[in-house]
């Protein structure tokens, strides 16, 4: 209690200690300044009660834990959870009826989390203690770490930062399986077809790549497998695959004639194939030269056949005979003075042993002996007339007067003259080189064993 000096006398005052009073009387104008409290350890509100919002001070007092604000009490300061100290954590009521110290309670915050690329979060109660944040990933992603994280009571978060991660495969779809048809005359066919789609949940672009054979090229006959590949950014990939089946229309298989055979093209019975009829020497074509092999699997056309070429001897033109081996055979014809010409002798025998391997070269021999009115001419057994003898003499200028042979192609151009006997090898040689052309020689070659 502070007492003015100003205060007149007969004043008093009053200050309690204890259970004990004290007054003071004065006949003086003015009374001593005295603000030193007399200590008094049993006044239970020496100090005001000492109050903590959001936290508690837990106090021991002299006088017993009952007391809260008593000289001497002593307080320790705590906060709730979620709230920080500042300020002192013990303090002690004084003489002076203060405390010795302040104390209060902030609330306990974490940092603002950051955005995750790709996601977001919720939090339950913001950034204070306990709050808990839930991250999510926008779709096409996953969480790959902390699916959650909360604020600790001392200020730092639970955990660590997640991420979103692409970890979902693109999708891809192939266009159909399909079949194609081989082209006319041919075993392959070309092919095309729209791109597969691809999509992505995450990513818009995308990388395809395909595994096989390119779209709008030739596939051959059976099946081929297609296979695309897409990959997102992330490298996550998804496939498909389908089926390129190229079927070749095929006819039965034609037999090659009798006495002949068959040339044909491309694969021989496919759709669009060729194929064209031959005979060998001494046979000609009866029907149709060539067939050819339609969609609907069958061929068109009749079958040829090779019958025996009939050889008309009893023509009167040399001309006349000719136009039968037009185009068909090959002449060669042998000229001597007479039978017993030791040259046409030794050259007959020749041609005796090499008969066979003059049909497979479509040779016919014609012979001309001896002189007018004894002079004969054969083709084999068959005697030509006088007439187209000396016609062929005179068309071909053949002497009497000397063995010679001259040979003649399908055309009936002179090829070739010899004027001494040659052997069988040396005239096949000549025929195959000259004559022939590859196709023949070809056949030639697959029959080369056919006259041993």
């Amino acid at each position: 209690m502070l007492l003015s000096r100003s205060v007149a006398v007969f004043t008093a005052l009053f200050f309690s200690a204890g259970a004990a009073t004290t007054v003071y009387d004065t006949d003086n104008d003015f009374a001593p300044e005295d603000d030193t409290p007399q200590l008094d350890y049993k006044n239970p509100n020496w100090c005001h009660s000492p109050r903590l919002t959001n936290g508690e001070a837990t106090c021991r007092s002299p006088r017993g834990g009952t007391y809260r604000s008593t000289l001497g009490t002593r307080c320790e300061m705590t906060c709730d959870r979620g709230y920080r100290l500042l300020g002192r954590r013990s303090i002690q009521c004084l003489a002076n009826r203060r405390w010795s110290g302040t104390a209060y309670c902030r609330k306990v915050r974490c940092h603002v989390l950051p955005l995750i690329p790709y996601g977001r979060y919720t939090c339950s109660q913001g950034f204070v203690v306990d709050s808990r944040c839930d991250f999510t990933c926008q779709p096409g992603y996953r969480i790959e770490g902390e699916h959650s994280r909360t604020c600790l009571h001392g200020g730092s978060w639970s955990g660590g930062q997640p991420v979103c991660s692409d970890t979902d495969p693109p999708k891809i779809r192939c266009p159909p399986s399909r079949l194609k048809i081989a082209e006319p005359g041919k075993l392959t066919t070309i092919v095309t077809w729209d791109p597969p789609s691809a999509t992505d949940t995450a990513d818009k672009s995308l990388e395809v790549v395909l595994v096989g054979q390119q779209p709008g090229t030739e596939f051959k006959e059976g099946a081929s497998v297609i296979r695309y590949k897409v990959y997102d950014q992330a490298r996550n990939r998804a496939a498909c695959k389908f089926f390129v089946r190229v079927e070749v229309r095929r006819c039965p298989q034609l037999p090659p004639p009798m006495h002949g055979y068959l040339s044909c093209s491309s694969d021989g019975n496919n759709y669009g194939a060729t194929c064209e009829y031959h005979c060998e020497g001494g046979y000609e074509r009866r029907g149709m030269s060539t067939r050819v092999c339609q969609f609907n699997r069958s061929w068109s056309g009749g079958p040829a056949e090779c019958i025996p070429m009939e050889i008309k001897s009893d023509v009167k033109t040399a001309s006349a005979l000719l136009d039968q081996f037009y185009e068909k055979r090959r002449l060669l014809i042998v000229s001597a003075p007479n039978i017993s010409d030791p040259d046409y002798q030794l050259q007959n025998i020749m041609i005796r042993q090499s008969d066979c391997g003059l049909d497979l070269r479509h040779v016919t021999v014609i012979e001309l002996l001896g002189s007018p009115p004894r002079e004969t001419g054969r083709i084999k057994e068959s005697q030509l007339h006088s007439e187209v003898i000396e016609g062929l003499r005179q068309i071909f200028r053949i002497s009497r007067s000397y063995f010679s042979m001259l040979l003649l192609d399908e055309r009936g151009m002179d090829r070739e003259r010899f004027i001494t006997p040659i052997s069988s090898d040396e005239l096949f040689s000549h025929v195959n080189t000259f004559l022939l052309d590859e196709e023949e020689r070809e056949k030639l070659e697959l029959h080369r064993d056919f006259c041993e």
